[in-house]
């Protein structure tokens, strides 16, 4: 398929470090996590919660502020060598600084700085979702959403919830999604992936957000795909990684193509793509393949994506002359 310019809107950015990026830092570092990787240095795992319990061990490496500004760096390359113009990646300050202030602040003024220069050198827009992790718990989550609330602005756009679905409920969270809504920050929550479609339901009715990280199992409740449908609920829909993870047997039996053909507002996104052995342009390919969608769907899902992004409006109009340049 011929590349086109991408919108992603799911993307970990400590899951999007590149393997041998981790193992430089452990070794600068004296840092034991060969247990973590395959013979053939890629990450190793078995399964969803072995998954996290890698992902996490990676992120032990990441201990500073210039880390983050290096790996920014790094991930931004590589999302652009796919043609990704415009991403929004989920940030934890539970991984920059915990959850302390202060440090958050340092943190993320490294990650700003280097998406800035990324913005400059290979014209990629980066914004951030500030994300708790799931199973730290809900008193985590409200000094997270402190962070959050504290920093909200032109970079800090959105809120979301991450980690592994079957611990707690969503209505667990409502405290700090209500803070995080008060600071003016967009909401989305991972659901709908190891959680069923009640998971879905229970993050539109207690959190009440506006997208929904994966929601690929709301085809199992037909009722509520047609209500995604109807209220414009937009699912941030990464299939490789779904597969990978054994959800889904292959790309033809995943679930995106008859949620789009049900005109719920799908989008792609590689969630951690090193993790996954994919990047966008792959996602988009195997998506042509399996669904045989041709250069028009493509381009309805990234200006549904972009439509669905949280940045500014001033941002958005400028990301928009870039993917439709004939509308212009």
């Amino acid at each position: 398929m011929t590349p086109l310019p991408k919108i992603e809107l799911h993307l970990h950015l400590e899951g999007a470090a590149p393997p041998a990026f981790i193992r430089g830092l452990a070794k600068q570092k004296h840092i034991d996590i060969g247990g973590i990787f395959n013979p053939d240095g890629s990450y190793a795992f078995t399964d969803f919660w072995h998954f996290l319990k890698v992902y996490e061990a990676a992120t032990s490496t990441l201990q500073r502020p210039e880390d983050y500004h290096r790996l920014t760096l790094a991930v931004l390359e590589e999302s652009s060598k796919s043609g990704v113009i415009y991403t929004e990646t989920f940030l934890s300050p539970d991984f920059c600084g915990g959850r302390d202030l202060g440090a958050w602040r340092e943190y993320l003024h490294a990650i700003t700085e280097a998406a800035a220069t990324a913005e400059a050198q290979m014209g990629i827009t980066l914004r951030g979702i500030v994300t708790p992790i799931r199973h730290f718990g809900p008193d985590k989550a409200r000094e997270t959403a402190r962070c959050a609330a504290e920093t909200a602005g032109d970079f800090i756009v959105g809120f979301g919830l991450a980690g592994d679905e079957k611990i707690g409920k969503p209505k667990d969270f409502a405290w700090s999604f209500d803070m995080a809504r008060e600071a003016g920050l967009r909401l989305t929550c991972h659901a709908g992936e190891w959680g069923g479609p009640e998971s879905i339901r229970d993050a539109l009715t207690d959190l009440r957000v506006e997208r929904i990280g994966h929601g690929v199992r709301a085809i199992e409740d037909l009722a509520l795909v047609d209500e995604l449908a109807e209220r414009g609920i937009v699912l941030e829909v990464c299939p490789g990684s779904n597969i990978a993870l054994g959800l889904y047997p292959g790309w033809r039996k995943h679930p995106i193509g008859e949620l789009f053909e049900r005109e719920v507002k799908v989008t792609v996104s590689t969630d951690d793509p090193p993790f996954f052995h994919t990047t966008m342009q792959r996602e988009y390919d195997l998506l042509h393949e399996a669904f045989d969608w041709d250069e028009a769907v493509f381009r309805k899902i990234a200006r549904t994506s972009l439509d669905a992004a949280f940045c500014d409006a001033d941002t958005r109009a400028r990301i928009l002359k870039r993917l439709e340049p004939d509308h212009a």
